[in-house]
């Protein structure tokens, strides 16, 4: 977007929602309130999951069609989010050009789309707990690959620490199960899907941020919210639209909660927050997310935490600690969230 301290580490490497630089600016808020925004946010996201898999139980509606009613309930939450926010000064921007501006809607749309879809696939298929953390764990690293791979960035030794301890992390939770089950490799693969769908739109966003193509986060975020539903919603039809159950203000309450706190509410204070609190600092804060899925999976949900679970977890969760430290030790890089 336009100009912000990038780093390889997103600001939120997290299953939820695309994280799109957000412009320098001075702070809107106290640091101590954007660490707490930030907090609340991290927690909230964590409780997506969980919202979707209670969902799945009792409406009868499979990722495809939550995903899809999630990227509606969304856009008009957050639309009207902005309509009520103070206007602001706008900074004065090249002007993007038409098609540019097209592609890069589109790329961060279709990546979003992905992202989204694919982790409430990943928690369907094989658990909050599961699902969740392989997306967390997997996302930042996949950026740093990318970023190094595709943008000759530097990957630097806490991102080859980071990327050895994921694919560690990972052998662990695929190879390391005691025949319960509790990982299942097609969600594991769907998680990775997502994280490779979060890769693409944080890339995408320095890409098209280092020729100039600017573009406020909340902005984005709305017209990610329109690419995705209109994407979405032919595969949702084919899935099934509609809820089916005798259960349908249970399920409407499961819904309306989704796309209020882990998404309006969540997207509303980590926009916020930022504005005051470094990107390194937030992605570890975001943390709080896996740890919260994984005690609702436990507490709420039943899930059973193997030790191969556990261990992979701490593996993985590890890895991008070390990314973040990585990225914390070395100098920022204004480039263009």
């Amino acid at each position: 977007m336009s100009d912000s301290v990038s780093t390889s580490l997103p600001a939120r490497p997290s299953p939820d929602a695309p994280v799109i630089p957000l412009p320098s600016a001075p702070a809107a808020v106290p640091v101590g309130r954007g660490l707490l925004f930030v907090t609340v946010a991290g927690v909230a996201w964590g409780t997506a999951g969980a919202t979707a898999s209670l969902a799945f139980d009792s409406s009868g509606l499979g990722p495809v069609a939550l995903t899809f009613w999630r990227a509606v309930g969304g856009l008009v939450l957050l639309l009207a989010l902005r309509a009520l926010r103070p206007r602001r000064a706008k900074a004065l921007r090249p002007q993007e050009p038409g098609r540019r501006r097209a592609v890069r809607i589109l790329v961060t749309g279709l990546g979003f789309t992905v992202f989204q879809a694919a982790y409430f696939g990943a928690v369907d298929a094989t658990g909050l707990a599961v699902g969740t953390v392989v997306t967390q764990g997997a996302a930042p690293v996949l950026v740093a690959l990318g970023g190094r791979l595709f943008m000759a960035e530097r990957l630097g030794r806490g991102g080859r620490v980071a990327v050895m301890g994921a694919l560690g992390g990972l052998a662990v939770l695929m190879l390391g199960g005691d025949g319960s089950g509790a990982v299942r490799p097609a969600g594991v693969a769907l998680g990775l899907l997502s994280a490779a769908g979060y890769a693409v739109i944080t890339l995408g966003s320095r890409f098209f941020a280092r020729r100039g193509a600017g573009a406020d986060p909340l902005g984005t975020t709305l017209t990610s919210f329109a690419v995705s539903a209109v994407c979405l919603l032919p595969l949702a039809a084919a899935e099934g639209l509609w809820p089916r159950t005798a259960e349908l203000g249970r399920t409407l309450g499961l819904m309306a909660y989704l796309v209020t706190v882990p998404t309006a509410l969540a997207y509303g204070l980590f926009f916020a927050g930022l504005m005051a609190v470094r990107a390194t600092t937030a992605s570890v804060i975001t943390l709080l997310e896996p740890v919260t899925a994984a005690v609702i999976a436990v507490a709420v949900l039943g899930e059973r935490l193997t030790t191969a679970t556990v261990v992979g977890t701490t593996v993985l969760l590890g890895a991008v600690l070390a990314l973040a430290y990585g990225e914390a030790r070395g100098p920022a890089v204004v480039s263009e969230r």
